[in-house]
């Protein structure tokens, strides 16, 4: 571990984690006995974690206290034997199109389409938001060059702006929990994409509606979900992959779709549909791929079975070098660290030629 760290208080979370010591939860299922603390009377019931625990299917490992938005929680860390769960329909597989006008837009293998709006918490909060923000810059504030410290009324007024702003957060989290557990227990397989989420949130115009989304944390609770909980596939779609232009009639790819055209529109096999739906039904299509891709492997799985396909030669990349180093230029033998001789320059190693195909024995 090394030596401890110094951790401001300004800004670090306040937190602390105990590992030995009385641990445990009281008969009552309304107290919990912590090292150091004694017995604590908590806000939430623990009579499940209580049942797990007398029974013998749980044990306690670690307790970690911390302060998060103005309350003080404490999180158990428990070893317990978890059932996989079966999902609804293990067969179909769904695209989820994330936005911002419909929070996702879900397009399964069997055709069907469903929209999840956006509930846009923080829109609503906004003007709420603004009377609190104005109601602390009326109050005498902390200033950290002058050693002023805040008045009662500024922390009692910015205690109410935060009160804002935790509620907000509250009702994201709670509506992205009920859509992922509500997707990762129906389908087999779900697909979606892989947002640039921290170059998205450049754009000034739309950084604030994306952060409210929250596009990273759907991704992020969907992996756990289908990979831990229900033992299901989820699929990541390459962040260069069409899904708004291709077309999920003939599958062409149209050179350009500005972002306020919201019909898509195929000039080949004459499809409209709604932007959102095309690329929902792409990332559901995906999937078949992805399938096709996993099984189609080639030999017996022995060393020396020969792959019978034939060689395709792989495109380099840029992370290749096949040009050689530029020659440096000549300099005189005055000059301080000394000069490199001709027969001194070197050249990257470039492709050798195999002279005869390499065998295992």
């Amino acid at each position: 571990m090394g030596a401890p760290r110094f951790k401001s208080k300004r800004k670090a979370r306040l937190s602390c984690r105990f590992t030995t010591g009385t641990i445990r939860l009281d008969i009552d299922g309304r107290h919990v006995t912590l090292p150091r603390l004694g017995t604590i009377r908590v806000h939430e019931p623990t009579a499940k974690l209580l049942h797990r625990v007398q029974a013998g299917r749980a044990r306690i490992l670690s307790a970690t206290v911390r302060h998060e938005r103005g309350r003080w929680l404490v999180a158990f860390q428990v070893e317990t034997a978890r059932d996989i769960r079966r999902v609804a329909r293990p067969d179909v597989a769904v695209g989820i199109d994330l936005g911002i006008k419909t929070l996702a837009v879900m397009a399964d293998s069997t055709g069907e389409i469903r929209t999840v709006p956006n509930p846009r918490h923080l829109n609503s909060a906004l003007k709420r938001l603004r009377r609190a923000s104005r109601t602390v810059s009326r109050r005498r504030g902390p200033d950290r060059r002058t050693g002023q410290k805040p008045s009662r009324r500024w922390e009692k007024a910015n205690a109410r702006r935060n009160k804002v702003h935790h509620r907000v957060a509250n009702l994201r989290a709670d509506a992205l929990h009920k859509l992922t557990t509500s997707v990762a227990g129906e389908y087999g397989t779900v697909v979606i994409e892989d947002l640039n989420v921290a170059g998205m949130v450049k754009n000034r115009r739309l950084a604030r509606h994306i952060a409210d989304a929250g596009f990273g944390e759907i991704r992020r609770q969907l992996t756990y979900k289908t990979r831990q909980r229900h033992a299901t596939r989820i699929i990541a779609a390459d962040r260069w992959f069409p899904s708004s232009k291709t077309c999920s009639g003939c599958g062409t790819v149209k050179a350009k779709l500005p972002l306020h055209i919201r019909t898509y529109a195929c000039d080949v096999c004459g499809l409209v549909i709604d932007r959102d739906d095309n690329a929902a039904r792409n990332l559901a299509a995906l999937a078949a791929t992805a399938a096709t891709a996993a099984t189609a492997v080639t030999g017996t799985g022995v060393a020396g079975d020969q792959d019978t396909a034939p060689a395709v030669s792989k495109p380099r990349g840029a992370d290749h070098k096949t040009r050689t180093t530029r020659p440096r230029r000549k300099t005189g033998t005055g000059r301080a660290g000394g000069a490199t001789l001709p027969h001194q320059q070197q050249k990257e190693a470039g492709d050798r030629p195999q002279a005869e195909p390499l065998k295992l024995w």
